[in-house]
């Protein structure tokens, strides 16, 4: 169980290493498919279990189960929910673009900044959520229509290049920009931010597999398992509504603040 496997593209990981991203990739897929920030569970357990022995092999490879995932979530969240289209592809557009010049540049800025931005933001995110229990319970039209599709777009690659850099949350940072900046309720917003996700992952993918970081048997047993997740994820949103995917928004938030918080301590 823990002798490194001599499978190509794992990355000489064991087999005990091996069930224990599976469990949490899982995890990550019901996570991410209801509200995003998948990445808070997924990333830190390949870092932990470090396959290939350099950090972008844990980054490149979590794209792979990643983009699997989401599109599996969006499917469900397409045939169960609307989503508009002429606002919603200019936006994963612009993720895309974002993404891609977000993963050339990764590990380019100094983490400590990176995480004191973000630890910032989410704090005000969460606190701005929770004092607004109506928010995002119904849809409500905060901007003109091309107002609304250039704030999504701007909105889409400055987030897809935070993903692009590896950065926890961007799922959740897109959700909170259609509640709070645009006016969609949380169940909308949740199945836009997946066909925007899909559209960050595959661009950080464009500059990754030419790197040669993508480890192809591990990323795609870890997307097998993202999946499973994913389905019961959207299922459940979707069943249970904005209310659900609130309370579920604001326990992410609350987590990815302990865990960018924790880290910091630590340096």
């Amino acid at each position: 169980m823990t002798a490194a496997l001599d499978w190509p593209g794992f990355g000489q990981i064991s087999l005990a290493a091996l069930l224990f991203l599976c469990l949490a990739a899982t995890l990550a897929g019901t996570v991410d498919a209801v509200v995003g920030g998948g990445g808070l569970i997924n990333v830190p357990a390949l870092l932990l279990v470090a396959p290939g022995g350099e950090p972008l092999f844990a980054l490149a490879t979590n794209k792979i189960a990643s983009v699997v995932g989401t599109s599996a979530a969006l499917h469900t969240y397409v045939r169960q929910t609307t989503i508009d289209w002429p606002s919603a592809l200019p936006m994963a557009s612009a993720a895309f673009a974002g993404a891609v010049g977000g993963a050339a540049v990764a590990g380019a800025l100094a983490p400590g900044v990176l995480n004191a931005v973000v630890l910032v933001a989410l704090v005000g995110v969460g606190l701005y959520t929770w004092r607004k229990p109506e928010l995002g319970a119904a849809e409500t039209s905060k901007l003109t229509r091309p107002a609304q599709i250039a704030v999504m777009a701007s909105g889409g690659a400055l987030i897809g290049f935070y993903d692009g850099l590896a950065g926890p949350g961007a799922g959740t940072f897109l959700v909170f920009l259609l509640v709070g900046v645009v006016g969609f309720a949380f169940l909308r917003a949740s199945a836009t931010a997946k066909l925007v996700n899909v559209s960050m992952n595959l661009g950080a993918l464009l500059y990754f597999i030419p790197a040669g970081k993508v480890l192809w048997g591990l990323g795609l047993v870890l997307a097998l398992c993202n999946v499973t997740g994913a389905v019961f994820g959207a299922r459940m949103a979707v069943r249970r509504g904005s209310a659900f995917v609130r309370r579920v928004f604001l326990t992410v938030v609350v987590a990815l603040v302990v865990g960018l918080g924790w880290k910091a301590a630590i340096g």
